[in-house]
């Protein structure tokens, strides 16, 4: 049986005819929770009963409240469930949830206003009700190749003729009632196993140049609407133009003047997002960007192919690289961008820590660099050089400590370490294992981190290493992004496409293990999305190939 709830907010989502008949609207319970708990939990109806004790986990998105034990299910027990995402949506046509069903029935709940809500008389707010059919039978092998951790979950059928694709724009619940009606449990879902097979796409990405126009193109297959803001400068507070995306199979794109080059823009995206059960209006950089402004606020639209930003001879850098007969023979050299010059006197102020120090021929490190190549330095290994968090890109914004302060102290005196760590997470230092977005060099390794200063310098540090008779590799970190969540400034794919590009785990939690947010590169979008990057870098900046970082 599928329930069709009157709601002129979901007007495209379709279920068999034959199966669906219309009800009143369930009415809500009187006793509602503070203004602010229900905004803490994300919660849009009334919920009955409250019995909380004190948070006991946080994770990064969202906040799992444990529910003090009782004889029988309630509500808040339920509204906890809808905060984990234990069910996975794993193909158009099932859905695998780990759950003891008895002799009970099986619901899915979508709300395209993110507005459902648990009471004791079941799931209120919904859009749709949808059963599901349970099967005995295993998961598809394909399923199980894709998602073996899955592989003794319970398999649940969707209607054949079921509209997944609006569906998945939609707050979607599941949940099991017991043979006397009460729903016993609860829990969001997870989307990636869908969204794979019914989305997956290999045409144009980011923005695309031609001779009369720009345009721009975003996978956000989950998103209810999707805008990008034009700004003719990176600080401006009024766009020049805001311009609404059309979608096809969930690619939104739009068409621009070629005006629009050299010009920032972020996009605004309507979607709902499991950390806060609401639908939010997330503002976001281009996940294929190449371009930004200083701190990365803003996506610059530039050509990486225009002439303009190719330094002297950058077209026959080709044939100028070193030879390198065998793999064999690779000798590798790891640096650090600041580190590199950032303390050589022999380098020029303006440049110290920078990539252009490495086209000042005659200073220390580059004749060192000289000395190694001729005894056998095949490669220079470049810690992340990629957008990264944790350093300001422009250099005014940096904290330092008076070195002659320092030099005061005794040798063996504790306030040293002190007066550098008051300022250790503010000075111009950072490894650059937190990266923000693949595509763009990082900022405060530029001479002006607003425009296209940071593609042109980056590709003369390539010309002169290369020169100096020494092929370049990259550091790149694709396991692990450092933002999250909705809110975050350093977030951009849990924007675009919450719950997707993130990897989670079977709570839908995300993962930390690789240090912060791991990235899920098993789904078939983000193994393109690390793909289309390392080509970019081996076209753009004749990179010949890039180190993993772990």
């Amino acid at each position: 049986m599928s329930v069709l709830l009157p709601a002129t907010t979901l007007s495209t989502i379709s279920t068999p005819s034959n199966s669906t008949r219309i009800l009143p609207p369930i009415p809500l319970n009187k006793k509602q929770p503070s203004s602010s708990t229900r905004h803490k939990l994300g919660l849009n109806s009334a919920v009955k009963t409250w019995t909380f004790t004190r948070p006991t986990h946080r994770c990064r998105c969202c906040l799992a409240m444990p529910v003090e034990p009782t004889t029988t299910t309630s509500s808040s027990q339920l509204q906890d469930g809808c905060l984990h995402s234990r069910a996975y949506w794993v193909s158009k046509s099932v859905i695998a949830w780990n759950v003891d069903m008895l002799d009970g029935l099986c619901y899915l709940y979508a709300s395209k206003a993110a507005a459902l809500s648990f009471s004791n008389s079941g799931i209120q707010g919904h859009d749709v009700e949808i059963k599901l059919d349970g099967d005995d039978n295993r998961l598809p092998v394909n399923v199980i190749d894709k998602f073996p951790h899955l592989q003794d979950y319970n398999t649940f059928k969707l209607p054949p003729a079921l509209d997944a694709k609006s569906l998945l724009k939609c707050q979607l619940v599941i949940a099991v009632f017991s043979s006397d009606g009460k729903c016993i449990n609860a829990t969001g879902l997870q989307l990636p196993g869908v969204l794979d097979e019914l989305f997956s796409y290999d045409g144009p990405l980011g923005a695309v140049f031609s001779n009369d126009a720009v345009s721009v193109h975003l996978w956000a297959p989950t998103a209810q609407d999707v805008q990008a803001l034009i700004y003719s400068d990176p600080c401006g507070v009024e766009p020049i133009d805001i311009v609404k995306l059309e979608e096809a199979n969930g690619v939104w794109t739009s068409i621009g003047p070629r005006s629009w080059e050299g010009c920032y823009y972020v996009y605004e995206v309507s979607v709902y997002h499991p950390s806060t059960l609401q639908i939010e209006k997330c503002i976001a950089n281009d996940p294929y960007a190449r371009g930004l402004s200083a701190d990365g606020n803003r996506t610059l639209l530039v050509n990486l192919e225009s002439d303009g930003l190719k330094p002297e001879g950058w077209d026959d850098l080709a044939v100028e690289k070193p030879d390198l007969l065998s793999f064999s023979e690779i000798s590798i050299y790891e640096l650090h961008v600041r580190d590199f010059s950032a303390s050589d006197d022999t380098v020029h102020p303006d440049i110290r820590g920078r990539y252009l120090a490495f086209t000042s021929q005659d200073s220390a490190g580059i004749l060192h660099l000289k000395r190694l190549s001729d005894a056998g330095l095949t490669h220079v290994h470049l810690l992340p050089t990629s957008q990264f968090a944790g350093v300001e890109d422009e250099k005014y914004k940096w904290k330092c400590v008076d070195t002659h302060v320092l030099e005061s102290l005794p040798p063996d005196s504790a306030e040293q370490q002190a007066h550098i760590t008051a300022i250790q997470n503010e000075d111009g230092y950072n490894w650059g294992y937190n990266p923000v977005l693949w595509g763009v060099p990082k900022g405060s390794y530029a001479s002006n981190p607003i425009g296209p200063s940071r593609i042109v310098e980056f590709r003369k540090m390539v010309q002169a290493l290369n020169r100096i008779g020494v092929r370049v590799v990259l550091d790149v970190v694709y396991n692990h992004v450092h933002g999250s969540g909705p809110f975050d400034e350093n977030s951009v794919l849990d924007k675009i496409v919450p719950g997707y590009y993130l990897r989670r785990n079977t709570d839908g939690f995300i993962e930390h293990s690789t240090c912060v947010n791991n990235t899920a590169s098993e789904h078939v979008m983000v193994e393109r999305l690390i793909l289309d990057d390392l080509l970019s870098w081996a076209v753009n900046y004749k990179v010949p190939f890039l180190w993993r970082s772990f």
